[in-house]
């Protein structure tokens, strides 16, 4: 008998209220503004296809264990549901299991959590045999502690001698016992998964191009940039989580060569802590990188916000200046890649402010551009050569006359200045090449 995530079956076009719990009690203030909090929470419930029939932020002063809601508010709410023909309601919060099973006995609809519904995106999105497995992964645990709302329709307590419970309370504890066999299956194939990922970094840490990853929120318009810098044709959609799965490509950049390029998944506030872990494989692609673009949707309202969403979550993975002010004296934790930002999507500000924005980049050292039109989009290539490229290096250097993968890498990736044959049978270059070149020349020739 095996057990797999099942996920939930929300019902595409399933008429849908959006409730936006505004947490008074944390520092007195809401998170995040009101009107970009509804608008990307509608952007959520879309992404599943659902059709939304309203929106309706909730001030919550004394949040209850048992609904969240006050007991007013859920009563009032409940009027409101019916009389909309309301088949599934999100809270845009985190509901413990028992908030989640009570709202739904007292509105009578299906009611899902902020963290259930982007694990549904995640689950429709993810392509790759990896991808899926971290969304199982990630749905499991969260699913193990939400059981009990399966089988409210059996017994949970029954007379007996004292050993034997009730069917539902044996089916639960059967369950539970196959979502824990089945996560540690799961987690064995992801760290074998992490192995040979971190086989394949090690690999083009020794060969020969730098790796530039794309981060920032999601739906800033990452895939785009990507596309257009690599002439791809990755999904770009202007939808939450359109990318899952990390893809990579090869660029040439003038004066530097070969780039690798890296699309990954967007980030957004409040990401599930079990996404977090179950991806954590995936995101040390951006700490490993040499340099990350941080990609943001400048036109976006609470674009700032994002922002400090993004630096949060690079943060946890040891990336950005948060982490640094955060180590400790003495760690010996590797230094993190450079950060550029990049402010996308100037093509909807309009044109008498697009300058103002153009000018405040170039201030703060970031580059404005649109990834749809292409404004802008020369200034990034100036920038990796800056950044990856360094001041050029000259030195002469003595390899075997066999070793061809050396001599054309070097021809790819430098310039020959001299070229001899010596009295030993070794081959003597004199090569100028970029300081990023020059290390990964020590690498592969220590190897």
């Amino acid at each position: 008998m095996s057990f797999s995530a099942e996920r939930v079956e929300l019902g595409r076009g399933a008429n849908t209220v959006i409730i936006l719990p505004e947490l008074r009690h944390l520092n007195g203030t809401p998170k995040r503004d009101r009107f970009a909090r509804d608008e990307e929470a509608q952007g959520l419930a879309l992404a599943i296809g659902v059709n939304i029939i309203g929106s309706f932020p909730i001030t919550v002063r004394a949040p209850s264990s048992a609904t969240l809601f006050g007991k007013g508010q859920v009563q009032l709410l409940a009027g409101q549901l019916a009389a909309h023909d309301t088949q599934l309601v999100f809270v845009d919060a985190a509901l413990t299991p028992i908030q989640q099973r009570n709202l739904e006995s007292a509105w009578q609809v299906k009611v899902i959590d902020r963290t259930g519904l982007i694990l549904e995106i995640f689950g429709e999105r993810a392509v790759t045999a990896e991808g899926r497995m971290q969304v199982e992964l990630a749905h499991l645990d969260y699913q193990q502690s939400r059981l009990v709302r399966s089988w409210t329709h059996l017994e949970r307590q029954r007379g007996g001698f004292g050993f034997l419970g009730g069917p539902g309370e044996t089916q639960i504890e059967a369950d539970r016992r196959l979502i824990r066999d089945r996560m540690a299956h799961i987690r064995r194939n992801l760290e074998n998964a992490r192995r040979t990922r971190s086989l394949h970094r090690h690999r083009r840490q020794r060969a020969p191009w730098p790796v530039v990853a794309l981060v920032g929120y999601t739906n800033s318009g990452k895939s785009t940039l990507f596309n257009y810098l690599s002439h791809s044709d990755v999904v770009a959609k202007d939808m939450l989580f359109a990318t899952l799965d990390p893809t990579m490509r090869q660029i040439e950049v003038p004066s530097l060569g070969k780039v690798i390029l890296s699309d990954t998944v967007g980030f957004v506030s409040d990401l599930p802590t079990q996404l977090v872990a179950a991806f954590r494989a995936t995101l040390e692609e951006v700490s490993s990188a040499d340099l990350l673009l941080h990609v943001r949707d400048i036109s976006h309202t609470d674009s700032e916000g994002q922002k400090a969403d993004v630096m949060r979550v690079l943060a946890e993975l040891g990336v950005g200046p948060e982490a640094r002010a955060g180590a400790r004296e003495g760690d010996t934790q590797q230094g993190t890649p450079t950060i550029v930002e990049i402010w996308n999507k100037i093509d909807r500000i309009n044109a008498d402010e697009r300058q103002a924005v153009i000018a405040a980049a170039a201030r703060v050292g970031a580059i404005a551009l649109s990834a749809l039109t292409g404004e802008g989009t020369e200034q990034i290539a100036a920038i990796l050569s800056e950044l990856l490229g360094g001041q050029a290096v000259e030195r002469r250097i003595h390899i075997a006359i066999g070793d061809g993968r050396v001599r054309a890498w070097l021809h790819e990736n430098a310039k020959v200045i001299e070229e001899k044959l010596l009295m030993d049978g070794r081959l003597e270059m004199l090569i100028q090449l970029s300081a990023l070149n020059n290390g990964r020349l020590g690498n592969m020739l220590a190897n």
